[in-house]
């Protein structure tokens, strides 16, 4: 089959587009801004890529179209469509389909799907779960919005009967307004969060609930002939709501000191508790009470696919989270110590925080955190959770905005942090900003989930220079 993929350079479409390609399918597809990393990756798997969505298009004549959520039926200011191969497709009564549901009927069909939702962690719970069951030798496969470092490619079919996937509540297509996770139809899903975001889609939490609520009335049931299983953290109110709602599977809880999986010690050294019993260990290099969450949500789910907390746990110590999830990028050594550089995907408030939190665990006492961030995200863009800024910023010594292409005053929404934080209109701006601020022994944390203009290496050469 030839597919023709729209909006191919995503972390998701370009994932699928990989596992299409391995299982032996001609993939070409098209994007906005053919960019690597995702470009260079699917033309080393041998797909074309066509910048634009050009109606010309039309004449490669694929089986199916696979329609991206970024595609719409908006149309520009001269009244022409913007995604005018959109619009040829309709016009022509050519096959389309969406992401998800390409994926349900082509790779996720009879097997055993473990589904990680959450507004935080989606990417990186996935990742650890896909690890804990290669170390098992179960060869799983999976589909994560990122690189897992362990793995060094985000999405692959497996040899084995499990599937793991990141489970997104953003929406399917435009012709599909239900959330992608409906169309994977778990026998283990996981939630490990939830909480108000995608702004630009959702009216309020309530209306996230009930999809996520969709995603639990998907999972077998429980009993003599059921399966299925849905993992929650205890610590959600929202998730708690959800439940409430209605819910036919088992239930296994983590996160409170009364669940079934829960955890003794600090984030970096911890003990696994299994309904009370300790059941394993982990040591690792995460930090962060967020990655503690993240371990024992990936431990639960690993457990009803017949991996047992000890095992996962000595897992867990060998994993290598994700690429930009606190990611170091450089360092410089000026006036005896070094500067560190990271980068990380934070651009929710409460990630913003929990990511400072984790980083500020970490550190000894008197080394400082500079908060380089922008706010990206739809939901930020409108300024929806502008006024929890300063709250996500509270742990950091200094805090450094990039407000370029915003409709709201950082300045103002920063205010309550008086000379603590600082706005820049532009990269260069800000990269003088903290260049001029940082000193021997901090860290310099940049949290975004774009590319932020390539602050990270920017900053690492006017740091040698200055």
């Amino acid at each position: 089959m030839h597919i023709h993929i729209l909006g191919i350079c995503g972390t998701f479409m370009g994932g699928l587009a990989a596992l299409a390609r391995e299982a032996g399918h001609q993939v070409t597809g098209c994007d906005a801004g053919v960019y690597p990393p995702m470009s260079d990756q699917l033309r080393a798997l041998g797909i074309d890529l066509i910048e634009g969505f050009g109606a010309e298009q039309i004449a490669l004549a694929p089986d199916l179209f696979v329609i991206g959520n970024v595609v719409s039926r908006a149309h520009l200011a001269d009244g022409s469509p913007k995604f005018p191969l959109m619009e040829a497709i309709l016009d022509a009564g050519l096959p389309y389909t969406s992401g998800p549901q390409w994926l349900s009927q082509h790779v996720l069909q009879g097997r055993h799907v473990i589904a990680i939702a959450g507004t935080h962690g989606k990417t990186t719970t996935t990742a650890m779960t896909a690890w804990i069951l290669e170390h098992a030798g179960l060869q799983p496969g999976f589909l994560v919005g990122g690189v897992p470092l362990n793995f060094g490619v985000s999405a692959r079919l497996g040899q084995g009967k499990t599937f793991v996937i990141e489970a997104d509540e953003y929406d399917t297509a435009f012709f599909d307004k239900r959330s992608k996770f409906v169309h994977y139809r778990p026998r283990t899903a996981v939630l490990n969060n939830l909480e108000f975001d995608h702004a630009d889609i959702f009216e309020d939490l309530a209306a996230i609930e009930r999809q996520f609520h969709h995603l639990v009335r998907t999972v077998p049931g429980r009993g003599m002939h059921g399966t299925g299983l849905v993992v929650v953290n205890a610590l959600e109110e929202s998730l708690a709501r959800v439940l409430h709602m209605g819910c036919w599977s088992d239930v296994r809880s983590f996160g409170s000191t009364v669940s079934d999986f829960a955890s003794l010690g600090e984030p970096l050294d911890f003990d696994v508790l299994y309904q009370g019993h300790i059941a394993g260990h982990v040591k690792w290099q995460l930090s962060g009470v967020h990655n503690q969450l993240n371990a024992l949500a990936a431990i639960a789910a690993s457990h009803h696919v017949g991996v047992s907390p000890e095992f996962a746990a000595q897992a867990l110590a060998f994993f290598q989270n994700v690429k930009r999830r606190m990611e170091v990028r450089g360092s410089v050594t000026t006036g005896g110590s070094q500067i560190t550089v990271y980068d990380d995907f934070a651009h929710h408030p409460t990630a913003i925080r929990t990511t400072i939190d984790g980083l500020r665990r970490t550190l000894k006492p008197g080394e400082r955190i500079l908060a380089v961030f922008e706010p990206r995200s739809n939901t930020m863009k409108l300024g929806t959770m502008k006024a929890q800024l300063p709250w996500s910023l509270e742990q950091a010594d200094l805090a450094f905005c990039h407000s370029g292409g915003l409709d709201w005053s950082a300045c103002e929404v920063l205010a309550p942090m008086g000379a603590r934080a600082s706005v820049a209109n532009n990269i260069e701006e800000l990269v003088v900003q903290v260049s001029v601020q940082a000193k021997p022994g901090d860290h310099i944390l940049c949290m975004s989930n774009g590319g932020f203009g390539g602050v990270h290496a920017k900053l690492l050469k006017s740091l040698q220079i200055s």
